[in-house]
């Protein structure tokens, strides 16, 4: 990735989570963390598509003191099981039983990409839509992945990339966006300010997941 004719030096990630940091430095960008702090809760009538745009988008103009050379870049993904969204559950009994709902079904997950360079006042997003078939397992799988701890701060209760309990069975779209970060999208954000992305980031993506990117070629720059 490089800066070419751009003004940009560094990005400021607007999360916390350690998923997105491990993602983003995939890229070999200088970045900087500062945890945005927003009410995520959904509209009423908001669709989950709407809702993981203006979240991102709310995520990134919260951040202060942003320099000139710095682009903030937030993200916000939801689950979203027959038009509900399914959030990150309250306890251990509603991890358990956001994934009884799920075993075994479709759901959509939706991930909003949001830039925000605050010194020209320009913000670019981008949404992902992945659907996503979970696999079959048993009560006793999720009693102990519940009792695991991992489900609590996860949309859906669930983490795509956990290696013991694997809930996912397939993934139509991008797999790193149901783990809350889609590189591909990211880029298109990016090219918006001159950042521009290695042609080859769904070969970043793959040696990452270990799974085939779907999404369509960055435009060249």
């Amino acid at each position: 990735m490089t800066y070419q004719d751009s003004i940009i030096r560094r990005l400021v990630l607007a999360s916390g989570s350690p998923r997105r940091r491990e993602l983003i430095s995939l890229l070999g960008l200088p970045f900087v963390i500062r945890a945005a702090n927003v009410d995520e809760r959904q509209l009423d009538g908001e669709l989950p598509a709407e809702m993981v745009v203006r979240l991102s988008r709310a995520k990134a103009r919260s951040i202060g003191q942003v320099r000139r050379d710095e682009l903030v870049v937030a993200a916000d993904t939801v689950v979203s099981l027959d038009g509900q969204v399914l959030g990150k559950p309250a306890g251990p009994g509603e991890a358990a039983q956001m994934l009884r709902l799920l075993r075994g079904r479709l759901h959509d997950v939706y991930s909003g990409i949001s830039a925000w360079h605050p010194a020209s006042g320009r913000l670019v997003s981008e949404l992902s839509n992945s659907v996503v078939l979970m696999r079959d397992y048993g009560d006793d799988e999720i009693t102990r992945y519940v009792d695991s701890g991992d489900p609590l701060d996860k949309a859906g209760a669930y983490a795509i990339q956990h290696p013991v309990f694997d809930p996912v069975a397939r993934v139509e779209g991008c797999w790193l966006s149901v783990m809350g970060f889609p590189l591909c999208h990211l880029g298109r954000a990016l090219a918006q300010f001159g950042v521009s992305v290695d042609p080859d980031a769904p070969g970043v993506c793959w040696v990452f997941s270990q799974r085939d990117c779907t999404v369509p070629p960055l435009p060249a720059h």
